[in-house]
């Protein structure tokens, strides 16, 4: 059955090799030269090889070049396996930069161009779409001085910390998310999530920061000309610790740009990636994932270590 004279194949033959082509590459997206090689060697003895080679327009020399790889042992199906475990306990946050460095932590000897080829021959690929951030901002009054002065580099922890406001919109409702980050490592020192962004955020921020950490004489805090930091209350609050404030010039958010880097990733990672079904939710994934941006998700400036764990190493040499 699926035969014809005159040495075509009929119809329900050639359906026949479609429909097992896409047996063998379902959940993998398109069906490759191998896939195809795979179902015709399956046909053959079912169908003239001639033919079958016809009906995909493949060379005879390039159906025994990929039957031959497919009989080979993959010399990489380890890295294959750690390669989607990786992929899949990030929840597809991890291109194959990060999931090179993450590999090279546990102990493998890989170089990224050999993960990027897997990734493609596995038809895993970091799906997360670039964002514009969009922060909130409040009225503009008297300012502090650009001390920062896009010199995000901190030698060690506690030396230069951001802070800004995003808004978050799920379903009807607007959230407001103020966090601070160190420059030294990206880490996320404290936050506070709100459905105003007004100065009780601020100081709930600022007081976690304080309990958190220990003698931050002469640290720079940079933000941009925000309402809340031109307060009589937040510059009050920072002095009171003997903080320096820094503030961005009007309008330029490339002066905090990692706050916005921040924000950025986070959007991409986390609100646009999942769908809440109400603000509670998002809260509670927000508080998830900012202990994952800390503790897990490396960085390659901080050469393949998380925030967490480039402080750590920091301290303890």
């Amino acid at each position: 059955m699926g035969k014809a004279s005159g040495g075509k194949l009929a119809p329900e033959g050639r359906e026949c090799v479609t429909k097992k082509s896409e047996g063998l590459s379902r959940g993998t997206g398109s069906p490759g030269t191998s896939q195809w090689a795979e179902a015709i060697d399956e046909l053959r003895s079912e169908y003239p090889l001639d033919l079958l080679l016809e009906l995909r327009k493949m060379a005879r020399s390039v159906f025994y070049y990929h039957l031959k790889r497919l009989e080979e042992p993959d010399k990489y199906a380890v890295e294959k396996e750690e390669i989607k475990s990786i992929f899949h306990e990030h929840k597809g946050r991890y291109g194959y930069r990060r999931i090179t460095w993450e590999m090279r932590n546990r102990g493998y000897v890989i170089n990224h161009k050999t993960v990027q080829r897997l990734m493609t021959e596995m038809h895993i690929k970091c799906k997360m779409r670039k964002v514009r951030y969009r922060s909130y901002k409040g009225e503009v009054g008297s300012l502090a001085p650009n001390i920062i002065g896009r010199n995000f580099v901190a030698t060690e922890p506690n030396r230069k910390w951001a802070t800004d406001v995003t808004q978050i919109n799920i379903g009807a409702t607007k959230l407001y998310l103020s966090p601070i980050l160190d420059m030294f490592n990206g880490e996320i020192i404290s936050h506070n999530i709100s459905n105003s962004p007004n100065l009780e955020q601020i100081y709930d921020m600022l007081d976690k920061a304080f309990d958190k950490c220990d003698n931050l004489d002469g640290l720079v805090l940079h933000s941009d000309q925000g309402w809340q930091y031109q307060h009589f209350g937040y510059r009050k609050r920072l002095e009171g610790h003997h903080i320096i404030q820094s503030m961005s010039r009007k309008g330029n958010c490339l002066d905090n740009s990692m706050m916005e880097n921040f924000f950025g990733i986070m959007k991409s990672e986390l609100l646009y990636a999942e769908k809440f079904e109400s603000p509670e939710d998002f809260t509670k994934a927000l508080e998830e994932y900012i202990d994952y941006y800390n503790n897990k998700r490396i960085k390659s400036r901080l050469k393949g270590k998380s925030p967490v764990q480039y402080r750590t190493l920091s301290i303890t040499g």
